[in-house]
């Protein structure tokens, strides 16, 4: 791969010297979902950097975490079957024709897996004499140490050391500085994986885009986005926004209430509203479907209505969807039509049962033939796949499209300027 677009500081895989070594890679294969991979995507990106440390003699382990795991609130880790990385082995396999072991370690019902013990250093013999393709550590989240603080993770992050020579980091997607993705690279010679690589030339087209530059951003909560939606609305000509955050910035805007959406939400929101009555930024999309359910499309239990005819104090059920006719509308059509960049980080509408509004937006911005259209994150990219299948696969290798592996990567870099800024990213540059 060039390295142009590239700070001369990332250490990257061409410079690392594999011949003999074992190399410890973090992916990002965290596409599993109750024991079943979804889309195989993000898999699929990171076979350019697995061959390369194989074809120059270098011996993989790799490692991904799966799911969230770990209970917020009691800092419980349950080890569940469905969020095990057994699945994207068994994918691995059959598209390498190689075989990768999983160790399996003593597991506590509480803690997870508490460490690595030397039951392992057998399997590393066997992968450094080839008898395995590869091994493949169990969910990094399972492992106590993996987002503790203190002894616990200093002693994971020490035995992962211990493993191997070298540290690949080709996780673009797991931007947040865990033990497998920022500390390991303090305690090993650390370079960034092809897919990290192209990931951060192709965020530079986001963060300097050629103008008009269009966003879409969705989300299902407001008080999470409030940071990137910021730093994305002040970069942008033109944002279109969907899902909860649209619906809260409608009550905000207008004074009225939707069902679901809270009220510090919309007390957050008059800030946006406020910003954009001087800026003009967002898009309105006027057609929106109405349920009176959460519990799916039910006959006569949905509406499509307009946000023209809102009035101060009125109150509606849930907005779920918007309405593909909204992309007919003028305005919203030329804007779409017109950018030369296209930013898309969104869901349209409550998945599985409103999906209309998702079609519709990728349909549009499919017309506009000289932009560059990005797409970030594995809900939005599923999303297209399943709606537009043929699309999806005719603009796979399309020069014009780029889809990020990881969504929420994306968002943070806009917010902190940089991708050098993404800590995962900054310990490989600061590796010595």
């Amino acid at each position: 791969m060039d390295k142009k677009g590239l700070d001369s500081r990332l250490r990257l895989i061409q410079d690392a010297d594999l011949n003999g070594k074992v190399v410890l890679v973090r992916f990002d294969h965290n596409v599993v979902k109750d024991g079943e991979i979804k889309d195989p995507y993000r898999i699929d990106r990171t076979f350019g950097t697995l061959y390369n440390i194989v074809e120059r003699g270098g011996r993989p382990i790799l490692m991904t975490h799966v799911g969230r795991p770990k209970d917020k609130k009691t800092g419980d880790i349950t080890c569940r079957p469905g969020e095990s990385v057994e699945p994207i082995v068994e994918y691995l396999a059959m598209k390498l024709h190689t075989r990768f072991h999983i160790p399996k370690f003593d597991i506590d019902p509480k803690r997870g897996i508490t460490g690595i013990d030397t039951s392992i250093n057998l399997a590393i013999r066997s992968l450094r004499e080839r008898k395995v393709g590869g091994i493949y550590l169990p969910n990094t989240r399972w492992f106590a140490g993996e987002e503790a603080e203190g002894k616990v993770r200093e002693n994971f992050v020490l035995q992962l050391a211990g493993l191997a020579d070298i540290f690949i980091n080709d996780a673009f997607g797991s931007w947040q500085p865990h033990a497998s993705t920022y500390d390991i690279a303090r305690l090993l010679p650390s370079y960034a994986g092809f897919l990290m690589q192209q990931e951060i030339v192709n965020l530079h087209s986001v963060m300097n885009p050629e103008r008009p530059f269009v966003a879409v951003v969705a989300g299902a909560k407001y008080d999470t986005k409030i940071k990137p939606l910021y730093a994305i609305y002040d970069k942008v000509d033109k944002l279109i926004l969907g899902g909860v955050l649209y619906n809260t910035f409608l009550c905000a805007k207008y004074a009225v209430k939707i069902a679901g959406v809270s009220e510090s939400d919309i007390e957050a929101a008059k800030d946006l509203v406020e910003k954009d009555r001087k800026n003009q930024k967002i898009v309105e999309l006027p057609y929106i479907v109405e349920s009176d359910t959460l519990e799916g499309r039910v006959e006569g239990k949905y509406r499509t209505i307009s946000a023209r005819d809102f009035k101060q104090g009125n109150k509606y059920n849930y907005i779920l969807d918007i309405d593909p006719k909204a992309f007919e509308d003028k305005f919203v059509y030329e804007s779409i039509s017109n950018a030369k960049t296209i930013f898309v980080n969104a869901v349209m509408g409550f998945t599985p049962h409103f999906s209309a509004g998702s079609a519709a937006l990728d349909s549009t911005i499919d017309h506009n033939r000289t932009a560059i259209k990005m797409y970030g994150g594995g809900d939005t990219l599923q999303e297209f796949k399943n709606l537009c299948p043929g699309l999806y696969l005719s603009v796979l290798d399309n020069t014009q499209y780029y889809f990020f592996t990881g969504g929420g990567t994306v968002l943070t870099a806009i917010e902190q300027g940089s991708p050098y800024g993404l800590m995962p990213v900054k310990a490989l540059m600061e590796n010595k």
